[in-house]
């Protein structure tokens, strides 16, 4: 009988939405037997010298002195990490030399008294455990966007959860603007909150790009930390995977183009999560894939008469081919920017709708591509919209000599953009909703390679959106919001569930 009532209980925990550490179904039953057990509650006199403040889980779980991530235990008076808990070890010098006595297995989460060497059992301890390692349940995940509820940090900073900076190490703006947007899209969001649902994912042994979803997944959870210590996130970890994943290729030392990241990084995704060619075969493709059909057609050279072009025309290299394509963003081209200046002999700085430049994809506009030896005409049409639509505005030309910027300022509205306007009548059939909303709008500002960026984000809790730019956060109007040079958008389709 106390067997199932124990049972229930647990149950009950399981699904307790502010549970500091939620128990699955499959492990109730050998947590009944846990239960059973006599827990001695081993109380420690030193919890006073704990200081908050100080604690900083964001970065990498090494010792501050042997440089090992084996064993490793973070001190909770000062904050620092060291190795091992016996004694010759560096938490126990530290301890013995510094009267520090409070520390954390940083792996396991169990706290200890050192040099005592005993383990303390204390709920008190449950909100360091909880921001080291953030869990959520179903039920939280889903009032996450139907709450404004405010936070506040262990210093008295009042912030919304989602809504937090991120730290800017060097030069890793490009990075923080597609990680802050990628952590408002609703389904991606929801997925990387609850670890169970990439933990059992397996991969080929000694392969271990598994860990760029294990420290996405983990910063997504710092981001919607509703009890964090302070109110702003370090993507160290994070960033760390990505340069070694990249081979170097991404660094937050050097600025870098946040598109390239933003497509490594889906596809790496999409590859350590298991993922196919098919379109459910992770959460990447299911939120992202859309498909297109290209029409090519090669351009017989300008040099040739009349007679001979007519006669390459005729030939299989010159007609038009078809292919079916997959894709994770758009690329809409700008119109050039004039080259004269007006009366006052200023630059006109250029306008155009967002709009226009969709008609590319219209199956009708025709589009010139050159190589070093031949041309092409390309008409691009969609087949399949995805569920959330990247939209990446080419501002940056490279030529021979340098990078150039197109300033021009696209217009274009917060809500209600409909695509169903670009697709063919029998395309656009097989579509039960056509209409999107912006989520997420990342602007570039400044020279082309020495400029910073920003992202603006919506807030579905209390329809507010926001300007985030590394630590700083502020609120911002949507009028504001199409005045900027857009350079990287998120749209979101308006279904009958959101």
């Amino acid at each position: 009988m106390a067997a199932v009532n124990g049972t229930k209980n647990l149950k009950r925990k399981a699904e307790d939405p502010f549970d500091i550490d939620p128990i699955s179904d499959e492990e109730i039953d050998e947590s009944v037997s846990k239960a059973e057990r006599v827990v001695t509650h081993r109380l420690c006199p030193y919890l006073d010298t704990i200081n908050r403040q100080v604690l900083d889980f964001d970065f990498e779980k090494l010792c501050s002195v042997s440089l090992s991530r084996i064993n490793v235990y973070a001190c909770l008076v000062c904050g620092k990490y060291f190795q091992g808990r016996g004694t010759n070890t560096h938490a126990y010098t530290h301890s013995v030399a510094e009267s520090h006595h409070v520390f954390l297995n940083l792996h396991t989460l169990k706290f200890y008294c050192l040099p005592d060497n005993y383990e303390i059992v204390d709920s008190s301890l449950d909100d360091i455990k909880y921001v080291l390692n953030p869990t959520f349940t179903s039920d939280h995940i889903k009032q996450l966007d139907t709450t404004d509820k405010l936070s506040r940090a262990i210093d008295g900073t009042l912030y919304l959860p989602g809504i937090v900076g991120l730290n800017n190490i060097k030069a890793n703006d490009y990075c923080n603007v597609i990680l802050q947007a990628l952590s408002h899209v609703t389904p991606l969001r929801d997925y990387f909150l609850r670890e169970i649902n990439y933990a059992r994912i397996k991969r080929p042994p000694g392969d271990s790009s598994f860990l760029l979803v294990q420290r996405f997944g983990e910063l997504m959870r710092k981001l919607w930390n509703p009890r964090n210590f302070k109110a702003h996130v370090s993507p160290h970890e994070m960033l760390q995977a990505v340069v070694l994943w990249s081979r170097k290729k991404f660094q937050f030392t050097k600025q870098g183009d946040p598109i390239d990241f933003l497509s490594w990084f889906l596809n790496a995704l999409h590859l350590a999560l298991n993922g196919g060619k098919k379109k459910d075969s992770s959460i990447i493709y299911k939120t992202f894939l859309g498909a297109m059909r290209i029409r090519t057609r090669k351009i017989p050279p300008v040099e040739l008469e009349e007679k001979q072009r007519s006669e390459l025309l005729l030939t299989e290299e010159y007609q038009e081919r078809v292919t079916d394509s997959p894709f994770l963003y758009l690329t809409c081209d700008l119109p050039p920017p004039p080259l004269f200046k007006d009366e006052i002999m200023e630059n006109i700085i250029p306008q155009v709708n967002l709009y226009n430049l969709l008609t590319k994809f219209n199956g009708e506009t025709e589009k010139e591509y050159k190589t070093y030896k031949e041309n092409f005409l390309k008409k691009f049409e969609i087949t399949q919209l995805p569920p959330y639509l990247i939209l990446y505005i080419k501002r940056f030309t490279k030529n021979t000599f340098f990078v150039e910027k197109n300033p021009t300022i696209v217009n274009f509205p917060v809500k209600n953009i409909d695509f169903g306007e670009f697709l063919m009548p029998e395309v656009r059939a097989q579509h039960k909703s056509t209409v999107y909303d912006l989520v997420a709008n990342i602007v570039h500002d400044g020279e082309p390679d020495k400029g910073t960026y920003r992202v603006h984000l919506l807030h579905k809790g209390n329809g507010k959106w926001y300007e985030m730019q590394d630590l700083h956060v502020t609120d911002i109007l949507p009028q504001m919001i199409t005045l900027t040079e857009a350079y990287i958008q998120i749209y979101e389709l308006k279904t009958d569930e959101n």
